[in-house]
């Protein structure tokens, strides 16, 4: 399971998740849209249950961090974007800790 929930793919999965979000905004807004509207709806609120799925077994099996499940499970629903700033802000800082010096060892 643990293969399956990595950083990397939830990341991936909540842009994917925004983009949709994103489209349904846009369908939304247009007048004449709804079939696309239910589409897009749908998609999303099955998007954002999968994503909260994921991100508790993923914060159970330690991949993310409370911060970072809550994003996705709780703000998710009404704004994926939250979800994926959280992964992105995440990913930054993990690419700075890991350019750091390593920490010097004993003779």
């Amino acid at each position: 399971m643990r293969r399956l929930l990595t950083f990397g793919r939830l990341k991936w999965g909540s842009f994917l998740h925004s983009a949709v979000y994103t489209v349904l905004l846009v369908v939304w807004l247009v007048p004449g849209l709804a079939g696309l509207e239910a589409i897009f709806g749908m998609a999303h609120g099955l998007g954002w249950i999968a994503m909260s799925l994921a991100c508790i077994g993923a914060l159970r099996l330690r991949v993310i961090d409370l911060r970072l499940a809550v994003a996705v499970a709780v703000l998710g629903g009404i704004g994926p974007f939250i979800g994926s700033y959280e992964f992105w802000r995440q990913s930054r800082a993990g690419e700075a800790r890991s350019g750091q010096d390593p920490a010097p060892t004993r003779a």
